[in-house]
């Protein structure tokens, strides 16, 4: 058996661990399909109805039913620091992850959305969406 020193110990094992941590991560190519992220901001009619709020927040999880959604966070404004870049004057957002474009357009067809829009849709005067996708 050949002896080893601390050096070639070292070396050997830096190489056994890069080359696990390369085969634990995800490999991208060309052909895989860019994540969507969807994120919806609502304003209610009545800002100050706790009822209407806990009526949207509702309607807002029946969504997590659709198969499409990756990942979906709802949320209120969160009392942080005021300053002139944020704007905490929605009532409530969704924040939701796709696979695809493909997904995002199965979840705005998808009879739960449409549903959540015909029972909660009179509880909003305002909502603004932004989507993007990986670059």
């Amino acid at each position: 058996m050949k002896k080893q020193t601390r050096r070639t110990f070292v070396a050997t094992a830096a190489a056994l661990g890069a080359s696990a941590a390369a085969t634990a991560m995800p490999t991208m190519d060309k052909k895989d399909k860019k994540q969507l992220v969807h994120h919806v901001f609502f304003w209610l009619k009545n800002r100050d109805s706790k009822e209407d709020l806990a009526k949207l927040l509702e309607g807002l999880k029946t969504l997590k039913k659709i198969e499409t959604i990756k990942k979906m966070h709802i949320g209120v404004p969160a009392s942080t620091e005021k300053r002139d870049v944020v704007d905490n004057s929605y009532s409530a957002s969704e924040l939701m992850f796709f696979d695809d474009l493909a997904g995002q357009k199965t979840y705005q067809d998808h009879p739960i959305h449409q549903k959540f829009i015909a029972d909660c849709g009179h509880l909003w005067e305002k909502v603004i969406v932004y989507d993007s996708l990986d670059v």
